[in-house]
């Protein structure tokens, strides 16, 4: 039988784990913003980038130029659309810094959850990458964050906690990060 003592870490690893993933998204961001002085665009991964990779038992020679993307034609179609590419070069850095803010401070955190999960589905299916079979790290950001926001991760040291009871159930349930509990 367990007891509540034997789960006292339980709230400080919830922590710890939507730190360190907001710190990723954030740092992400943020690389793209500052790093790149205002000069990142996703033009090139989207038009060169997407061919996708399939590793053994599925593919055990490549010739070069293979395609096995197949949502290539779509992401390259959008890297020659001028006025997408200029929203998809705002969303995605502003978007890594907002979840990974989000997700540090532990508010609205199920919505942040959500973005980042999506976010990094699209990155999933764009890069196609199964060299080392179909988990990436793109899969595993999209689960891991997706798990954060069931949990409710900002109940646990973070401003969703504090904000919980003053919230609308159904903005808390479903933006914030539900019920709050003690941490």
């Amino acid at each position: 039988m367990r007891t509540t003592a034997s789960l006292s870490w339980y709230p400080k690893a919830v922590a710890i784990g939507r730190i360190v993933i907001g710190v990723i998204f954030l740092w992400a961001g943020l690389e793209k913003v500052i790093g790149g002085a205002g000069e990142w665009t996703a033009k090139g991964f989207l038009a060169f980038g997407t061919g996708g990779t399939l590793g053994w038992p599925f593919v055990t020679e490549v010739v070069e130029g293979t395609v096995f993307n197949p949502t290539h034609d779509f992401w390259v179609g959008l890297s020659a659309n001028d006025g997408v590419m200029s929203v998809i070069n705002l969303l995605v850095p502003f978007g890594q810094i907002a979840i990974g803010t989000s997700l540090i401070l532990g508010i609205a955190t199920r919505f942040a959850s959500l973005m980042g999960s999506l976010m990094m589905l699209f990155f999933f299916f764009a890069a196609w990458d199964f060299a080392y079979g179909i988990v990436n790290q793109h899969l595993t950001y999209a689960v891991v964050t997706f798990g954060l926001g069931v949990i409710g991760a900002g109940n646990y040291y973070g401003l969703d906690a504090g904000l919980g009871g003053s919230l609308p159930a159904g903005i808390r349930r479903w933006f914030a990060s539900g019920d709050t509990v003690a941490a």
